[in-house]
């Protein structure tokens, strides 16, 4: 299971609607690749597209899709948002990485 907290469902609502996607209907797909200073890193984007092998999520009225690769490295997570001028934008409060970068947009296990 992934989760969403009530500041990021409020950004990918704003953020979708820019882009032209369905906040009700169309996903946000998670996942993982290599790369980063730790190792893996984190990919999030919006899709329209479902595909069978995917694994579909709904948390606090977002629909998350995950591919199964990635799914391993995510169950647990709980996708956050932190904006101010401090803020990182979104941030992955994953339970399995063993290590973070600075950044926190990569992680090792």
């Amino acid at each position: 299971m992934i989760k969403v907290s009530e500041d990021a469902k409020k950004k990918i609502t704003v953020l979708m609607t820019e882009e032209g996607y369905d906040a009700v209907a169309d996903y946000v797909r998670v996942g993982v690749k290599s790369g980063g200073c730790s190792g893996l890193s984190y990919e999030l984007k919006f899709d329209k597209n479902k595909e069978e092998e995917d694994k579909l999520f709904e948390d606090n009225g977002v629909k998350l899709i995950v591919d199964k690769r990635s799914f391993l490295y995510l169950i647990g997570t709980t996708l956050e948002y932190s904006g101010g001028l401090n803020g990182k934008g979104f941030v992955f409060n994953n339970p399995n990485a063993q290590r973070t970068c600075g950044c926190g947009e990569s992680f090792s296990l």
